[in-house]
């Protein structure tokens, strides 16, 4: 797939850059495109960049919508609203603004709480969700994810974290990409330079802290908005076979009807990284089913 072999942040010509109001944020958007929508909703250590190889290949044929969460990336960083439940509601009004009823959802780590909170609040503008390498707060096998020692930093918090961190972004970042990936080389120097400096701006670390800091209201939220049904939309849950392998369709089983397994192989947590052709084959295909 020729999109793969392009900068890792280049996207298409077509997708415009454009900062977006939402009634608690300034969402920074990559959008474009012609065709039926689709959404694609980053994570931590991450931000909507590391969508552009999929982008790419989705352009032709789609509308694609390309977000920073609020607080993350070139969006703004309100005091407040880290919850999932809030950001899915920044994601709506994005759409809104774009005039974009339904849209199918591609989503990575954190962007996976978002989607879901999203998806569960409006299923009817969600056609079919690929969800990609990380639980969801408060479901299924939650309680098992916070004792393992590699999520640490979901409870990393404390009036001195932001001090310690400050000026060594880079190191603190380093850690997720070697130890959460397959191969830490596939996670090349450009790529960790760029997420350092969009992580080592003022406010940036703060909001990326408050993202965890909600994993407790979002448990809430979830158990809340899983008893009252399942989603029926199509799924396709994605882990990479260093990391949660087919334990991703487990989970999203506890929640959703129509659940569909993959596994990105070759690849750790961070799978548009290590395995970009792959993963975006894979997102495509099922975006066109």
């Amino acid at each position: 797939m020729p999109a793969a072999s392009k900068k890792p942040f280049s996207f298409p010509p077509s997708v415009k850059a454009r900062n977006i109001k939402t009634s608690g944020a300034t969402i920074h958007v990559r959008a474009g495109g012609t065709g039926p929508a689709v959404t694609l909703l980053h994570g931590f250590g991450d931000t909507g960049d590391m969508w552009a190889p999929a982008a790419r290949a989705l352009v032709d044929r789609h509308t694609v919508v390309v977000p920073d969460l609020r607080g993350m990336g070139l969006s703004s960083q309100p005091k407040g609203g880290y919850d999932k439940k809030t950001q899915a509601q920044d994601v709506a009004q994005v759409l809104d603004r774009l005039k974009i009823g339904s849209t199918a959802l591609v989503t990575h780590d954190i962007g996976n709480m978002v989607g879901y909170a999203f998806a569960v609040q409006f299923p009817e503008r969600v056609s079919r969700w690929v969800v990609i390498d990380a639980p969801l707060p408060g479901i299924g096998p939650w309680d098992d994810q916070l004792r393992n020692p590699k999520v640490w930093h979901f409870n990393f918090r404390g009036p001195d974290v932001e001090r310690l961190v400050k000026g060594r972004e880079r190191i603190y970042l380093d850690r997720f990409w070697n130890e959460l990936s397959a191969d830490p080389k596939k996670i090349d120097e450009a790529i960790r330079r760029h997420y350092a400096r969009l992580y080592a701006r003022p406010g940036a670390m703060h909001c990326a802290f408050e993202q965890f800091a909600a994993f407790k209201q979002d448990a809430e939220d979830n158990q809340a908005f899983a008893a009252k049904g399942k989603l029926i939309m199509p799924i396709l849950a994605l882990g990479a076979d260093h990391s949660y392998k087919t334990l991703m369709a487990d989970i999203m089983r506890f929640v959703a009807t129509d659940v569909t397994a993959g596994v990105i192989t070759d690849s750790g947590h961070w799978v548009m990284e290590e395995q970009p052709r792959q993963t975006t084959a894979a997102i495509v295909d099922f975006i066109a089913k």
